[in-house]
């Protein structure tokens, strides 16, 4: 009897070790795998520098989302890295005048801001202009403690790259008693392709950026004149906000 026991302790640790073995290893093969990089997501807040005096912009409505995926290079063992990348930004422009971007005639080249009562849209209660970039950003970086970068402070500096895949107005309105929306997609001579520069200042994860736009917001030439002027104004844009990173 003993020597059954026994062997049926014996028997009944050898089968729990290779269950706990078991489940170790299976646990092992489900971890969360580690993505090398960093996802960055900004949030800020856009204005036009010296538009024209009908552009004129909401705070909080006009405002960026940028999603990117950054790669840290470090150089050498120094505190520099080069921090290339690729993702989205996603704008828009709220005129707190109601006026909407739209062309004067099916024959007229250019756009220009539409007085609401010149429309044809009744009761307009907001509207904006979206503008929707695929970008590459490059960045170089100064850390202060390289070895622990999710706790380090750090400033930046670099320039942006971007191509406009999508751009459209959006007006919202009210009719016989309805909130209704409406939607029109053009490029509007907007600049296809865009450039400037960026900045940031920050710690760990959490920073501070600022960018600003070397390209007009239209085509040179092509985009709105100032108010009784036949001059074109190619102005630029700029944006500030803030950035959150994970590692």
């Amino acid at each position: 009897m003993i020597k059954n026991l026994a062997c049926i302790v014996l028997l009944s640790g050898i089968s729990i070790g290779a269950f706990s073995q078991a489940a170790t290893t299976t646990k092992k093969t489900t971890a969360r795998p580690d993505i090398p990089g960093a996802f960055v997501l900004e949030l800020g807040l856009n204005r036009a520098l010296s538009a024209p005096s009908e552009f004129k912009q909401g705070l909080w409505g006009s405002r960026t989302i940028n999603f990117y995926y950054q790669y840290e290079f470090r150089i050498l063992k120094s505190q520099f890295s080069f921090v290339p990348g690729v993702g989205f930004s996603l704008e828009r422009y709220k005129l707190t005048n109601n006026y909407v971007l739209d062309y004067t005639s099916t024959n007229a080249t250019t756009p220009s801001l539409i007085p609401p009562g010149n429309t044809g849209i009744p009761n307009i209660k907001r509207s904006q202009i979206i503008t929707n970039y695929f970008e590459v950003p490059l960045e170089l970086r100064w850390t202060l403690n390289p070895e622990d970068p999710a706790r380090s402070f750090k400033v930046g500096v670099g320039g942006r790259v971007g191509y406009l895949f999508d751009s459209f107005t959006k007006v919202k309105y009210s009719e016989n008693g309805e909130t209704k929306k409406f939607k029109d997609k053009q490029d509007f001579n907007l600049n296809k392709f865009r450039y400037g520069i960026t900045g940031r200042i920050g710690i760990g994860n959490f920073s501070l950026f600022g960018y600003y736009n070397l390209t007009p917001l239209f085509e040179k030439d092509k985009g709105l004149k100032d108010a009784n002027s036949s001059t074109f104004n190619n102005f630029s844009t700029m944006t500030i906000g803030i950035s959150l990173a994970s590692f």
